[in-house]
């Protein structure tokens, strides 16, 4: 919520934290892995499409934490 709306509630410093995390997954998936423009004719093609893509960004997170021990967000190293 905005400061200047009606019973403004500031969100805690977790909840912000996850906010951004959540944010910044989507704006990945959204950028690298072009999310939202599938060119899939059926339904059961979109999810098979869009489960790939994101497993993908699954398992390049899991790389960069566990493996790599770098930040989880750095998807670009990989995917170049």
């Amino acid at each position: 919520m905005r400061k200047n709306q009606h019973n403004y509630v500031a969100f805690s410093k977790a909840k912000s934290k996850i906010r951004k995390r959540i944010e910044t997954n989507l704006s990945q998936l959204h950028g690298r892995f072009l999310l939202n423009t599938n060119p899939a004719k059926s339904f059961l093609r979109l999810a098979t499409r869009m489960l790939s893509k994101i497993t993908t960004f699954i398992m390049i997170q899991y790389l960069n934490y566990f493996v790599f021990k770098r930040d989880i967000n750095i998807i670009k190293i990989n995917l170049a």
